[in-house]
This record gives C-alpha cells, structure tokens and sequence, in this order.
C-alpha cells in the first residue's frame, strides 16, 4: 500500500510539473483578459503496453479509460497470436511489452532463468489468491506472475450411454467394451492430442511421474520417472488396449472429440477449453468428480495456473505492478476473466461465486492435481516423452523400450543444457549484444520455435557493414548447417548499406536460413 501511495504522489508531482511547464507566461500587455492564448491540452504523461491474447484483450481495452483518467497513463493493448514465442524474441534486446498476460506459469520457467520478467509484490491483496496458485508462480521463492485462472482435465461421460461414471480404469474398459460389443460404440475411449499431458491421470493411477521432488520440496530434475515402472506400466496398458482395437491409434484432437461427441466412444478426457465444443454438440454428458483408479489409486491430472508477468526490461516496472494491483486484481476484472477464459479462477472472491456445475466438477477431480513442474527442465521431457507413449501405442515399440528411450534423451538434454539450441553464430554477434562474434552458445541470439515450426531469431540493430553466419544446434559446431542446407556448408553472407536490423528464419526441415535486413 505505501508502493502504491508513493507511486501516485510521484505521478500528481510529474503530471503538476507537466502542466506548469506548458502553462503561459503572465502576459505584460494591456490586452482584456480574454484575449490571453490558452494553453494547449496536456496528453498522457506516458504509456503502459500490454500484450494479451484475443479472449484477454478486449477486457484490458475496457479498463483504459479508468487508467488514464487515475493515473493520465495510456493503456495500449496489442492483440498477440503467439504471446511466449513474441516475448522471448522481443524482450531481451529491450523490447516488447511491460506487462505479459496469459502464458501458463510451467512456460514461464526458462523466461524466469534468463531473467526476462521482473518480480511481482501482491501487497495487500495476496491472501485473495488461491495459494496453489501462487506457488505455482513462485520461482526460488520469489513469486513471478499475478495469477487468475487454474485450469485442470476432467473425465467425460456419455449419459445416455453410461449411468455411473467407471471407479477404476479396468471398470473403464469393462463398459466400454461392453458398449462396443453392442454395438453402439466404436471405440472404449477417445485420446485427444497429446498423451502425455491428456492422459497424465492414467499414468498417475498406475504410479508414473515426470519428475521426482527432493527433500526440500522441490523438483528434481534429476530424478526423472518417464520410464519408472509405474508409468512403463501405464503405457503398456494402453498399448494393450490399442492392440485389441479399443481405442483409436489417431490422437487428433478434434478427431477424437468428434468420436466424443457423435457417441463413438463414451469417455473421453478433456479440458475446461473444451467445454464450449462439448456443449454445442449436443451430447448429453457429465463429468465425474474424480478420476479412474488404478494400482496406485485414484488417478491424478496435471494442473496448470494462467499468470500475468512483468517485463524486467520494462521502464514502467512500479507502474506496471500499480496497474495490476489495482485494476487487474479487482472482482470486476477477475470476473469478467473467468466468464471469458471459462477456467476456475485463482482470485477466490470469484471462485467462492463459481456456479458452473462443470467447472466445479472439475474441480473436485483437480482436488489432488499436480501443478506442472515450473522448472526449465521440463522443456526436455514433452516431445520425447509424448512420442515414447506414441511409439509404443500404435505398436511400434514395447513400452519398456520406448520409454526407457525417451528417458535417457531427457536425461541427456537437461545435462547439456544447451542440447536443442538453435543459433546463428556469426560476425554480427558481438555487435546484436553477444560475448563475441561465432559464438554458438550465445543466448541473446538464440532461435524460438514458433508454432508453425520455424524457428526464429531477432530483429537485431546493426551498423552498416558486410556481415557472414550460418545456423549451429546443442550451442556447439558438432553440427551446423550453411547456405546450401548442407552440414559444414559455405557462410551465409548478408549486407547493410546503413545502420539496420536483421532476422533470421530457420526451417529444421530443410536446413534453410532465411535472412532478412531492414
């Protein structure tokens, strides 16, 4: 509160300062009082920019008018596709927006190793938060993000094809092969998407993990449990089941949820970001407030929490923190959050007022969820992990040796650390904020993968001159690609006539770089 108070004695002193500063002189002459020259109006005394995502931005946009007249601050919000992959490219060379809103707080671990957002201080409102929440934003103790929706899977049933939701996973298979021996299903259960994250409550009935806690509580990436017997068992069980055509061998998401909702199968797992879809296709069903058992016991889904961040590099970092705690962690802005985003909220004047029958059902199945561990670690595990599980599903692998596979790849990226890198070392390096120049390892330049699987890298300021570079993986030379695709090829080259930026685009497809200079 005293922040707060201070921050807005500082701004009446910068907005007075303004006003007397462009305010006339006391006129000399004898000219009647209405003929002295008015002043010119006074515009903002500065901006806020806030990168938000489509459901978001338009309930930021509503709360501009009350910013600036508080505070005479513009509230600019630009509408982003793709809010991480923007903001890893555009705020460590000083740009971007000074507040982020909307990425899940696992994503924001490797933006909180490279230093890229600023700590958040809830003040007086902290206890309105749901405090799983914010241990989910809270990194080495310091919390990161302001959250304000929870999100976790619920399990899906067909009503008019099955009464009781299933206690355990064998129940599961029992009514589902039952209904498919009827012929009235096609398949026991759909699979949607990913199998690792859309079936994480499988491998937790069966005692599978990702990652191992230590003493203190906290995820060791060191203890890694894709190929523990638990969920090797997990996996196997599945497998099974595709082998005797239960289940689908295609894990399209919208595939699998039109199997949902036309009756093909009578269980399905799916998200709180599915409600809208379920509900419009009419099929009657429910949602169980628990998940399937299995040896372990009940099984358990991952969790997630939606935050909002603060750029570090950000000029306006108290303002920022101003706007949130005052605008953004209200009961009128949180609720017109959870209408929009139809995910629990974390702002619990909110959450005591949910009445939705869906969203409370799941979270009742949530109650023993696991938050997805917020480390950088994680980004090793997905695609290893989900294509493990894929390869042993549609039979291509058994479970032990997919999995086993998939662990020791895992294993062996969080030991380098740098493993999955992609850069474009070159002559411009040292002048884009690198060490030196051919500097493979160098963070600043570093590529993002996009989500049409380019990787992208820049705009990056730089003086006029000839400049040479080609892409390098693992942050070393071990393997390189040059201008013709090729490893080990010839340079690329690229000029400035004049002080410009460039960007680079790389296709891991073709091993091409694109280049472009401005």
């Amino acid at each position: 509160m005293k922040r707060t108070l201070f921050f807005l004695v500082s701004i009446m002193m910068i907005a007075t300062m303004l006003l007397t500063a462009c305010a006339p002189k006391t006129p000399v002459a004898t000219q009647p009082a209405t003929d002295v020259p008015t002043a010119a109006p006074v515009g903002p005394a500065g901006t806020l920019v806030v990168w938000a995502d489509d459901t978001r931005a338009p309930i930021l946009e509503d709360l501009a008018d009350e910013v600036l007249a508080a505070y005479n601050i513009e509230l600019v919000v630009v509408l982003k596709a793709s809010l991480r992959d923007d903001f890893q490219i555009a705020a460590p060379v000083g740009e971007g927006p000074d507040i982020l809103f909307g990425v899940p707080h696992d994503q924001a671990a490797t933006m909180v190793a490279n230093g890229l957002l600023a700590p958040i201080d809830l003040g007086d409102k902290a206890d309105l938060f749901v405090p799983v929440a914010v241990n989910a934003c809270t990194f080495d103790g310091q919390l990161y993000c302001m959250p304000y929706a929870t999100e976790n899977l619920g399990f899906f049933y067909n009503t008019d094809l099955v009464q009781t939701p299933p206690a355990t996973w064998d129940e599961v298979v029992s009514v589902g092969e039952a209904l498919m021996a009827e012929g009235k299903v096609t398949y026991v259960i759909a699979l949607p998407g990913g199998l690792d994250y859309n079936m994480y409550p499988l491998w937790t009935a069966f005692g599978g993990y990702v990652f191992g806690k230590n003493d203190a509580g906290n995820w060791d990436d060191q203890d890694v449990g894709v190929d523990s017997p638990g969920m090797i068992a997990g996996v196997q069980f599945l497998a099974d089941l595709a082998a005797k055509g239960d289940i689908p061998t295609d894990f399209d998401w919208a595939n699998n949820h039109a199997l949902f909702e036309t009756g093909k199968a009578p269980f399905i797992i799916a998200g709180p970001w599915a409600l809208d879809r379920i509900r419009q296709s009419g099929v009657h069903y429910a949602i169980a407030d628990f998940f399937p058992a299995g040896p372990a016991g009940p099984g358990s889904p991952f969790a997630g929490t939606q935050g909002i961040y603060i750029n570090a590099q950000s000029e306006n970092i108290l303002l920022a923190q101003t706007f949130l705690n005052e605008f953004v962690a209200t009961e009128e802005t949180m609720q017109k959050l959870y209408e929009a985003g139809k995910r629990p909220s974390a702002f619990i004047p909110v959450l005591e007022t949910t009445a939705d029958p869906d969203l409370l059902a799941m979270g009742k199945a949530g109650a023993n969820a696991t938050m997805m561990p917020g480390i950088p670690a994680m980004g090793a595990v997905w695609a290893n992990w989900n294509n493990g599980i894929t390869l042993a599903v549609q039979g291509t692998s058994t479970a032990e040796v997919s999995m086993t596979d998939a662990a020791n790849k895992i294993r062996n990226v969080i030991a380098n650390p740098l493993t999955g890198m992609v850069n474009v070392p070159g002559s411009y390096q040292a002048a884009a904020g690198c060490a030196a120049d051919w500097s493979p390892d160098c963070a600043t330049t570093a590529m993002i993968k996009g989500d049409d699987g380019l990787w992208r890298s820049g705009p990056f300021t730089l003086p006029a001159g000839n400049y040479e570079g080609k892409v390098a993986l693992d942050g070393t030379w071990t393997t390189n690609y040059g201008s013709d695709g090729k490893q080990d090829g010839p340079n690329y080259t690229f000029s400035l006539t004049a002080a410009g930026t460039v960007e680079f685009v790389y296709d891991e497809a073709t091993h091409l770089l694109t280049i472009t200079v401005k």
